[in-house]
């Protein structure tokens, strides 16, 4: 393990400091900061930058002790070989594409459930409107707040008589997955996971309830590759939920582009200087 680097110390300070802010003024600050779907009136431009400082809410530590654990041990590494520039060029682009890939699924979940409410026949302005509507009441999704907020909509279209079982389950779902929230650098990490790969290949890693080493090479297509098979299957490893598995494949993927890329042209680290 080398010495923390300075770009990697500033990143784990100001997400130190995002987190202790973030707790003192939740939850507003959460719906300020988070990711939220572009449909959702809660979102803002700039949550694609700041959704990656954000971490669960307290009393939650162990999301953002291994975000910045992992930050340290491999970060580290690659600003010490890069210089400050490149690295934090890096680390920002995969947290940028791991919003981009985040938000592509839900774009692609949503479509699927609307299809399911396609008998109504829905402006987009409409779609826009029912999605945004309050639903929640205490932590829990009421359906028939749900109801009640949505009969206002559609009975002036003359749509709240076609409601049935069917299309009215595709936009209560379709509420709820435009309500979510990301947050987190884990696909800032994984992208720093997978340059740690192409860089020290054969460095041996393991974690903690598998005390194996495995080379790098390995590690990290592995771990990739269980977050592409739950985000797919809808599954957890632990058994929990409320996971961006494909954020983390996003990061994976763009940072494994960006390597690609820099290897084939050969880019030289005094472009970063």
């Amino acid at each position: 393990m080398m010495r923390m680097t300075e770009t990697v110390k500033q990143l784990l300070i100001i997400n130190i400091l995002f987190y202790i802010g973030s707790a003192m003024t939740a939850p507003m600050s959460y719906e300020l900061f988070s990711l939220y779907f572009p449909l959702n009136d809660k979102f803002e431009w700039w949550q694609p930058i700041t959704h990656m400082f954000m971490h669960a809410q307290m009393p939650n530590l162990m999301h953002i002790f291994f975000n910045m654990f992992g930050l340290v041990m491999f970060g580290s590494a690659l600003e010490h070989f890069w210089g400050w520039k490149k690295f934090l060029f890096f680390y920002i682009s995969c947290g940028l594409g791991a919003a981009l890939i985040h938000i592509g699924m839900q774009y692609y979940e949503f479509q699927k459930i609307m299809e399911l409410a396609a008998d109504l026949q829905l402006s987009s302005e409409t779609i826009h409107r029912i999605i945004n509507v309050p639903f929640i009441e205490g932590n829990m999704y009421k359906g028939e707040l749900f109801d009640k907020n949505i009969k206002s909509i559609l009975e002036p279209l003359g749509k709240y008589h076609l409601l049935n079982e069917t299309n009215f389950k595709a936009l209560f779902d379709a509420s709820i997955a435009a309500d979510g929230r990301a947050v987190g650098a884990s696909g800032a990490l994984y992208g720093i996971l997978v340059a740690f790969a192409f860089m020290f290949p054969n460095a041996e890693l393991m974690l903690l309830f598998i005390p194996v080493p495995i080379k790098a090479k390995y590690f990290v297509p592995g771990l990739v590759a269980i977050d592409l098979y739950m985000g797919i299957t809808g599954s957890s490893l632990f058994g929990g939920g409320g996971i961006a598995h494909f954020a983390h494949v996003g990061g994976a993927l763009f940072g494994f582009l960006m390597m690609w890329y820099w290897k084939k042209s050969q880019f030289d680290k005094n472009r970063w200087d």
